[in-house]
Order: C-alpha cells, then sequence, then structure tokens
C-alpha cells in the first residue's frame, strides 16, 4: 500500500511569536527536521496548511483555519486522489518524529497515545472527515478521533511538542542541538 506523509503546518503560531516551522534547530528549520523524520516512512511527502520551498503544498480543506483536520482533510483528498492507500501525519513542531510501523491493522486509524497529530489515517476516510467537519461543532482533534474511534498506539519515544522559542532553546540542549 502507497503511503503518503502529510506535515500539518497551517496553525496561526501565535504561541511562538514568529514563523514556527521556521524556527532554527541545529542549523536546520523545525519543519525539515520533521520532513527528515517522515520522509523515508512514505512514498510521498506533503506539507498542508502552508507553502514550503522544495515540497509539495496543499491548502487545507475545505477551508483553512479549521485547524489540524483541514489538514488532515486535504492529505486524505490528496491521498485518495493519487492513489495512496494511507496518510502518514506529524505535525510542523513536534519531535522526534516517530517509526510508524510498516503493517498497521486493516483500515483502523492509528494514532500516537502521547501526541495525537502522529497518526496513520485510510485515505478512505475523506468523506467521512468531509461529513463530521460539517456536521460537528467542535473541530478538534480529540473529537475526531474519539469519533471515529481511532485506536492509540504505544511509541517508545517520549514527544516534544515545540510552542515556544523556549521549549525548541530546551529541546535544542536535550538533544545537544544549537538553536
Amino acid at each position: 500500500m502507497k503511503r503518503l506523509g502529510a506535515i500539518l503546518a497551517g496553525g496561526k503560531a501565535s504561541r511562538f511569536g514568529s514563523d514556527k516551522a521556521a524556527a532554527l534547530l541545529g542549523g536546520r528549520p523545525l519543519i525539515e527536521h520533521v520532513a527528515g523524520g517522515l520522509r523515508p516512512q512514505v512514498d510521498e511527502l506533503i506539507i498542508c496548511g502552508r507553502e514550503w520551498p522544495g515540497t509539495c503544498a496543499i491548502a487545507d480543506r475545505p477551508t483553512p483555519g479549521l485547524g489540524p483536520l483541514g489538514g488532515l482533510n486535504a492529505a486524505l483528498h490528496h491521498a485518495q486522489q493519487n492513489g495512496f492507500g494511507e496518510v502518514l501525519t506529524a505535525a510542523c513542531d513536534v519531535l522526534p518524529v516517530p517509526e510508524f510501523p510498516r503493517k498497521l491493522s486493516g483500515a483502523m486509524a492509528l494514532y500516537a497515545d502521547q501526541h495525537f497529530l502522529f497518526g496513520a489515517w485510510p485515505a478512505a476516510l475523506a468523506k467521512v472527515l468531509d461529513r463530521h467537519l460539517s456536521d460537528q461543532e467542535d473541530l478538534s482533534m480529540r473529537h475526531w478521533i474519539t469519533t471515529i474511534e481511532a485506536r492509540a498506539i504505544t511509541f517508545e519515544s517520549a514527544f516534544n511538542n515545540l510552542n515556544t522559542p523556549d521549549d525548541v532553546a530546551k529541546y535544542a540542549a536535550l538533544t545537544g542541538m544549537l538553536v
């Protein structure tokens, strides 16, 4: 089964105060660290919700401003239209990217129990998410996960959500990278 990798990057970075995806860690933008962790696991990589040089970018669907579900929805539709069976998602500001098992349980949607933006989503969920986005008031990723009864999977690594420049500095110190 072909896998599409999707970096969810359509947020406003209001807590960060500047372009979070472009923040440097070890001399490279955060989004490049995420791409480096996701790219070996997928057949193609896209970025949802923003432009980024050298990578296919698609707009959130159906409109910007829906949070991660808008990016996931865009990725699911892109996957269906281009012959991908599943989408692996990662946020542009969470490291390290886990290694997803190559064989997942059929049509089951999976997400990392420690960070719900890391997930494996069957492309067949595209129309289900369309309905969810039009029928629900709660457009949180957590509500979507509960609604479709996605299964949590555990990864050995602890994830670091880099929401502020201070978070990046702490992660840099933890990993021995320069900011």
